[in-house]
């Protein structure tokens, strides 16, 4: 018996819909991407290294993209941001995430203004330069003076006296709402960080996260952003995370050292269905042209 054209696709379609008996169809996973941060080259003390270089580092490295850090770029207007969007093109890298501050614990509503148009001019440089995402602080009370000392209390921070902490989740709340529609229309995500401030509570990172209840507000999860066992909060943060920031410390930490396992890591955040970006902040006192390529050493066997 001939089968006509009709009965030989539909032969096909069956054919590449149901596998052969006895075998099993198989679901691939999607391969996690490698960026490294422009942070892992300048921890904010002496002259930072520039963008560029670090984009050319990143490409011999072998990384897929480079996260760039807002405070180590040297300029905002057009013709600096195009060169970066270029240079990364030209070295076939993407660049994930612009990492921005901003601090939204603040009772007057102009200080809060000020820093939700500080947020809209940010999410409008990533578009310009066609970046999909921006990672959010929360901010902090501010009444532990320097982060040095925020650092040696574990972000532990008594709100402002005559205040209490759900004054400040509201506040978060409210100015990353407001914060929405820039990211929206300009399709660029969000991703609140679990920082030493407000958020170092996940419960708290969680709460607001929730309460804004946008598709375009994420997480952006911080492996060494953790007060007590990394791992149990890597497990509750995980089926949540939008980007992950890995961090390693190589000649010992800039504020505090941690030893972490990332091939427990990979198990925690691929066991979450985690399939995004996992990008290095080497926060270490080593310099980064040993202590980066150690760090992307031990992430692509961890993640491979």
């Amino acid at each position: 018996m001939r089968l006509n054209r009709r009965q030989l696709l539909g032969s096909a379609a069956l054919g590449l819909a149901s596998p052969p008996a006895g075998r099993t169809q198989t679901v691939s996973k999607g391969r996690i991407r490698l960026a490294v941060s422009t942070y892992s080259y300048w921890h904010f003390k002496g002259a930072p290294d520039p963008v560029e270089t670090v984009i050319e580092d990143a490409a011999r490295l072998g990384f897929d993209g480079v996260e760039i850090l807002h405070r180590q770029m040297t300029s905002e207007d057009t013709a600096y941001l195009n060169k970066l969007k270029q240079l990364a093109f030209r070295h076939s890298l993407a660049m994930p995430m612009l990492s921005i501050h901003q601090d939204f614990v603040w009772p007057k509503a102009e200080d809060r203004k000020r820093n939700i148009d500080h947020t809209v001019h940010c999410i409008e440089m990533a578009n310009q330069m066609g970046i999909p995402c921006v990672r959010l602080n929360s901010g902090r009370w501010k009444t532990v003076r320097s982060f040095d000392d925020l650092m040696k209390v574990k972000g532990n921070e008594p709100p402002l006296a005559g205040f209490q902490e759900k004054d400040a989740i509201n506040w978060c709340i409210d100015s990353i709402q407001q914060c929405m529609p820039a990211a929206e229309r300009a399709g660029v995500m969000l991703a609140l960080e679990n920082h030493w401030g407000l958020t170092t509570n996940i419960d708290t990172l969680l709460e607001i996260h929730k309460a804004v209840n946008s598709p375009w507000l994420g997480i952006n999860m911080d492996t060494g952003n953790f007060p007590g066992d990394p791992y149990e909060g890597l497990r509750k943060l995980a089926p949540h995370a939008t980007i992950i920031q890995a961090k390693t410390y190589y000649g010992g930490g800039v504020w505090y050292t941690l030893d972490l396992d990332y091939r427990k890591i990979a198990g925690i955040i691929r066991g979450a269905g985690y399939q995004g970006w996992v990008s290095l902040e080497m926060e270490g006192n080593e310099e980064a042209s040993s202590a980066v390529p150690k760090s992307l050493t031990v992430l692509r066997e961890a993640f491979a």
